[in-house]
This record gives structure tokens, sequence and C-alpha cells, in this order.
């Protein structure tokens, strides 16, 4: 489908208000689940099983452009100086590869020279980080189909969003916050955005005198005037305890597993752990129960059938997909073969693979943002892929189907929440739609088709740890 239109984007706004149910978190009681309350492993739907699959930096237009049926675009909107001004022109997007070593700036003051209100025509108004000028073209671009056979072969055999926003319109450190607990509102007033200052490891293990960076719900900025990044030193820690999916899925006596690279208490690799500003996992028993180091233990956990309920996967930097210092092409291949370990596996027919990118990484893309909330967000469009028996049948030949309902990280948060009864955290999962409409419960269950890969399992059990930070922003 091509760009839409200035008058197709002012329509998007408004579609967005009616449709979404997205924005920020509530201030009333949360709502309970329709679902019947869960033990272990037992739900009132087919699926037992969900796991969450977290890939780096890409809008749903890099990755995605030209997909059939999902609203995207080879072309762009750039603002080019004029005079005393600027003016609007199209510019085409360049094919790069996957492994294309740019690097671009994408915290919240990106997000709001790209946005322009909802024009989406200010990317090449971002300024690089280290030098302060304009990056131009180098936003413009999309990943060459050929690349990254094994995504769009997922989205054409199962289920692909196109209408799935960033919580906020920020980086890595946030998001990852986000696909946890649905926000990263700290107090009434102001909620976490951007990385904590230097030295960090990304939460309790940060150095002496770290400050995260705060947004107001007057929407000002303040940057590195937030709290250490450990969820006991925010206000009101006694209280809420900046609460997780965590604790609903313990209440319930679910299991969990965040399956994440080796942790290491320095600058910069140990930080690639969410869980590490969550104070009561980070200095309790849970550190070593729950978060599974290497990432690959998830393979076993698979093949010697001790799946948890609920899963997060990170990968190593190398397998991120991340622009700029992880040049390897391995990425497609990581979250192939964990979707292809589930498919050849007892599980299949009752688990849910939903595989996400955390943030923008800085390209463009053509869709605003529904209506901006007091929280930062949301954000631009990242992918969304969803592998299951139950995922609707597309019009297509081989049976995708694509999503255009409006989701946030919070719809996860809410399907997860409904699926095993969990009730509700009280963030955005409370006012995202779910996404639980890309499902047909009610279904015979799909059978799987092996994906393509090019890297096998055996190569990420045996590939060296890269000891990078999956990402710095």
């Amino acid at each position: 489908m091509t760009r839409r239109s200035g008058a197709l984007r002012s329509w998007a706004i408004a579609a967005s208000i009616a449709l979404s149910g997205c924005g920020g978190a509530s201030n009333g009681t949360p709502p309970l689940s329709t679902q019947p309350p869960s033990r272990h492993h037992r739900t009132a739907s087919p699926i037992q099983h969900v796991i969450v699959v977290i890939q780096e930096n890409r809008t749903f237009n890099d990755l995605f452009a030209g997909f059939p049926g999902a609203t995207s675009s080879l072309t762009g909107e750039e603002l080019v100086k004029q005079g005393s001004g600027y003016v609007e022109q199209q510019i085409d997007l360049s094919k790069t590869k996957l492994t294309d070593k740019q690097n671009i700036a994408h915290l919240y003051k990106a997000f709001l020279a790209a946005w322009q209100k909802g024009a989406m025509d200010g990317f090449s108004l971002i300024k690089y980080t280290r030098t302060g000028l304009p990056e131009g073209k180098k936003p413009y671009q999309y990943v060459d189909p050929a690349q990254i056979v094994p995504y769009r072969t997922m989205a054409a055999q199962w289920g692909l969003a196109d209408e799935m926003f960033q919580t906020q319109g920020s980086d890595s450190f946030t998001a990852h916050q986000d696909l946890i607990r649905g926000g990263t509102f700290i107090s009434a007033s102001a909620s976490l955005i951007d990385p904590p200052t230097a030295p960090y490891t990304w939460g309790c293990d940060s150095g002496p005198g770290v400050k995260t960076s705060l947004i107001t719900t007057a929407l000002k900025h303040e940057t590195n005037k937030g709290p250490f990044p450990c969820s006991k030193d925010f206000p009101n820690y006694g209280s809420d305890g900046y609460k997780t999916l965590r604790d609903l899925l313990d209440a319930k006596a679910i299991t969990w597993k965040y399956y994440t690279p080796l942790f290491e208490h320095k600058e910069p690799n140990g930080m690639w752990n969410a869980f590490d500003v969550i104070a009561p996992v980070r200095y309790g028993n849970e550190w070593k129960a729950n978060i599974s180091s290497p990432e690959t233990t998830i393979f076993n956990d698979i093949t010697y059938g001790t799946l948890p309920a609920m899963s997060w996967v990170i990968p190593d930097a190398a397998n991120s997909d991340h622009p700029g210092y992880a040049a390897k092409d391995t990425g497609p291949s990581w979250v192939a073969d964990i979707v292809n370990a589930i498919g050849g596996s007892q599980y299949w027919n009752s688990t849910a693979v939903i595989v996400v990118w955390d943030d923008w990484g800085g390209f463009y893309d053509p869709v605003p943002p529904p209506p901006q909330d007091n929280q930062g967000g949301p954000g631009f469009r990242i992918p969304m892929i969803v592998v299951s028996p139950y995922v609707k049948l597309g019009s297509g030949t081989k049976g995708g189907y694509v999503s255009h309902t409006i989701y946030e990280f919070g719809s996860i948060l809410r399907f997860v929440e409904d699926n095993f009864g969990l009730g509700r955290l009280g963030t955005t999962d409370s006012t995202c739609t779910s996404m639980a409409d890309m499902f047909n419960l009610g279904q015979s269950p799909r059978a799987f088709q092996q994906i393509p890969s090019k890297y096998s399992k055996a190569y990420f059990l045996r590939e060296k740890p890269s000891n990078l930070p999956v990402d710095t922003e």
C-alpha cells in the first residue's frame, strides 16, 4: 500500500481515538479479568504457554515495507531547509542490508523531531548524537526482504500486526520496562524515559550516582533528574512496589522465566536485563530461579519439557537485529529457530510465540502514532509477528493474517493477563486493546510449517557470547 496522504493521516488519528483504547495508566481500580483463575498451566483457552521474543530497534516500515496487505511505503516525506523555513518533499527509501552499521539517534528528542505532531516528516531533522548535526537521509531506508526471509515467511504464514506502537517515543531501557509492566510511571506526575546516566548496568547494579530521566505529565523532559534506576529507590515503593507482570504471575502460581544473556556487574555488559530494575527480583530468590542464562537455555527447556507458562527471550547482541555494531545477519534465524523448536515439540498445540522489536531505532515510518498521552507516548510503529496454531486464517494463499487493530505493548500484557486469569496491573494493560483478536481459539489447531533458517539451532548453541550490550540507548 502507498503512504497515507495528509487526509488519510488525519483520519488515522481520529480513528485511533475511537478504536485504540490505549492511553496512560489507569488511576482507578484495575478492571478484573473475565477469565477464571488459572492454576499453574491450566487456562480457559488452549494457549498454555506464551513466549515473547524481543528483538532490537526497527520500525514496522523498516522491516515490512511493501508487505502484501500491510500499510507501508517505499517513499517517505522529509523536511528540507528552504530560505528561513522548511518545505516537505518526497524521498525514495533506500534498500539496505540488515547488517548496515548506521546507528541512528532514537531518544525522546529524536522522536519529537521525527514526529512533527503527526506529520511524520521530520526524520531528516533528527540530530546525530555525537555531532549534533542533522542525520538527513539516513533514517529513510528499509531492509532488503531477501535478508529477512524468516520474518517475512512467519508473517505470510501466521500473523502480523501493522498497528503495533511502542509505548513511549524513546529507547530500549524504557521499552523493556514497558514489556514487563506496560508503563514506566514512578509517581502520579512522572515516568521514566530514555536511558540512565553512565556508569550503568540498567538497574540496581548501576554505579553510584546514576540518575534516570523523567517525562512529567505536563510533557516536560527532565534529563538526569530522576531516581537511581532501582525500584526500591522509586517514590511510593512501599505502597505499590513498581509492580510487573511477575507479581501477577507469582500471585497465581503461574511459572515464568526471563531468558537473557549472561549478566555481568560492569558497564556495559550487564545492561540487558529489565528485571535488574526490579528490586524484589534482583535481591530475591527469583534472580537465580527465574532469570535464565544464557538465553539459549530456552532450547533445553523446550526439549526436556520444562518450558514455563510465560517467557521473555532476550537475544545476544550479535543476534538482535540492532543496527550499528552487531554486523551479523543471524537475528532472523535466531527467532526462526525458537519458533521451529516449538513447532517440532510437544508445545506446539498449546503455545503462542509473539515476536516484537523493542523500539523504533530512529528509522522512518509513515504512520503516525495515536494521540499522545502524558507519558511520552505512544511511540512509532514496531513490527509484531504472532506464531500459533490458533492465529486466525488470513485471505492470502499461505494463510497469513494481517491485523489492523491499534495495539501498544500493553496489548500484549492484557492478552497474557486474560489468558491466565491474572487481573490487571493498572498500567496500559487497562487502557489498551488486547491482541486477542489475532486468535481464533475455537478453531482446530493449524499444522506447523517449518520456517527457513540460514543458521541452525546448533549454531546458536555453539556460538560464543559477544559480551556486548544489546543496546546503548
